[in-house]
């Protein structure tokens, strides 16, 4: 199936062209045509299924064409739990709706930036919010944005806002958003507390599952090393100089061992930086672009870089330390082998 099958304007479908995007993926096949009929729509999608634009795209198409006169207000808010996916979900939204005779006017509000800029672009009027929790309600208690007229309400990485205490939040931002409005939920898994968070957003959603419930992992060569704890450091130099891989995200348990390792193998004449959520926003854009555009070959992160982070060509994926939970391994390891390439973790 194409993307021409869709009810999506020349616009739109241009963008898809120009942007290399011919043949939608399991969850967009599933999920757009809901979106474009006005259902509710609670979607379990794997990071790197391609969910963002199973959104991003219908969005702009119903946008488009409600679109009404005078400033601009704010038609549709999108929730992810971090800095980098706002961000990328933004991009997304700007990417595709360029094309439109009337561009949307995109802002994201995260936290680690001057509050002041952001507090103008919402000013100045907008028609579609990428944020973070945290910083929209930081927005919301100086009264500075409406959500009165907010028509799309998406979740996006339900079962990680809660990781990040995100179910305390929630409910003082539904508050403020119209009861009428139409509600798409994205979860890589559905527990018990994000079933409780679908069920005060949405009442009569469509459940969306792809038939690969499980992520491809098949690209990916998946090897154990067991090791002293000790020698986790020189055997990971090892593997550096013997397999000269381009770009390599190693996961750590914190903050703090991400800081003192990428120090060490600087020491040691590797080109390698830390990401993690102490950094100031500054901080986590450049290291993460400096791995984008090879300028640094090692990434020692946290956990906020295993979900959403969209990076091209990572050779392969370390589990310095071990994951919580083999959700969190399987996102983990999904920050390679992507869009049918081979990788190794």
């Amino acid at each position: 199936m194409p993307f021409s099958t869709f009810k999506l304007c020349p616009e739109i479908q241009h963008a898809l062209s120009a942007e290399g995007f011919l043949t939608p993926t399991p969850i967009q096949e599933k999920v757009i045509p809901l979106v474009l009929e006005g259902c509710d729509v609670m979607a379990r999608a794997q990071t790197g299924s391609g969910k963002s634009a199973s959104f991003v795209l219908p969005l702009l198409e119903l946008w488009h064409g409600r679109k009404g006169e005078g400033k601009a207000k704010i038609k549709a808010l999108v929730l992810t739990p971090t800095r980098e996916l706002t961000t990328q979900v933004a991009e997304a939204f700007s990417t595709f709706g360029n094309s439109l005779h009337v561009k949307p006017k995109v802002v994201s509000i995260i936290g680690g930036e001057k509050i002041g800029e952001q507090l103008y672009d919402i000013q100045q009027g907008c028609d579609i919010v990428v944020a973070t929790s945290g910083r929209l309600l930081d927005i919301m208690s100086k009264k500075q944005i409406n959500l009165s007229h907010v028509e799309f309400f998406v979740l996006d990485e339900a079962d990680k806002m809660m990781d990040l205490g995100f179910e305390q939040e929630l409910g003082l931002i539904l508050d403020a958003l119209p009861q009428k409005r139409q509600n798409l939920l994205f979860s890589a898994t559905y527990p018990p507390k994000v079933q409780a968070i679908a069920s005060k957003i949405t009442k009569n959603a469509l459940e969306v599952v792809t038939q690969t419930e499980t992520p491809t992992v098949e690209r990916i060569i998946q090897r154990a090393i067991r090791v002293n704890h000790e020698n986790r450091s020189p055997l990971l130099r090892h593997l550096f100089r013997e397999h000269q891989w381009k770009k390599v995200l190693v996961f750590m348990a914190n903050k703090r061992a991400c800081e003192n390792i990428a120090m060490k193998f600087r020491k040691h004449g590797f080109s390698a930086e830390a990401f993690h959520g102490d950094l100031v926003q500054e901080g986590r854009a450049w290291a993460l672009n400096a791995l984008k555009e090879g300028k640094v070959n090692i990434l020692f992160a946290t956990d906020i870089a295993a979900r959403g982070l969209d990076i091209d060509d990572v050779n392969c994926v370390i589990n310095f330390d071990l994951p919580r939970s083999t959700e969190d391994y399987i996102h983990r390891i999904g920050r390679t082998g992507r869009a049918g390439k081979e990788g190794v973790a």
